[in-house]
């Protein structure tokens, strides 16, 4: 008796979803993508890039891996020669770099962080306008998020039509 209420219900849904298909569209949407794929937000990333802060750390970062190559390579090729002293030195100057790569790596990842929410702020309202203007114009009834698809036909994702939408009305 529950199974076949549970039957029936799903039966309903299902029906119910099928009718408002009919009646509407359906699409998919990624809204991250196309709030980044803009050009206003394209020119933020490059603009910070080119920011003496991040330059800077990028810099730091690439340095750092480029010392670690060259200790381990000298570590590599002299190790057998060395002293104990000289090992444990090499070592200490290798957990040195590792702690500075990490440390680097974790400035540039906040730095983008704070980049991408920026942008997010700042384009999120000409976006949801964007959006809400797609809906209307295309008769969608039912819009997910594109991150709960496996799969869509192209058709169906309005993601490129959202960013297109948000670079008219950013410029």
């Amino acid at each position: 008796m529950r199974i076949a209420k549970i039957l029936v219900l799903t039966l309903a849904a299902l029906f119910a979803v099928t009718a408002t298909a009919a009646e509407g569209k359906i699409a998919v949407v990624d809204f991250g993508k196309a709030i980044f794929g803009s050009e206003v937000a394209k020119a933020r990333f490059k603009q910070a890039q080119t920011a003496s802060d991040f330059a800077a750390l990028q810099a730091k970062y690439e340095n750092t891996v480029a010392d670690m190559k060259t200790l381990k390579k000298e570590v590599e090729t002299k190790s057998m020669t060395w002293s104990a002293e000289q090992t444990a030195d090499a070592q200490k100057k290798m957990e040195f770099l590792r702690a500075d790569l990490e440390l680097t790596t974790r400035k540039v990842q906040s730095e983008q962080k704070a980049l991408q929410s920026s942008i997010v702020q700042e384009l999120r309202p000409k976006a949801g306008e964007a959006l809400q203007e797609l809906i209307k114009e295309e008769g969608i009834v039912l819009l997910i998020n594109a991150e709960a698809v496996v799969t869509v036909a192209v058709e169906l994702d309005l993601t490129s039509k959202l960013t297109d939408r948000l670079n008219k009305k950013t410029k």
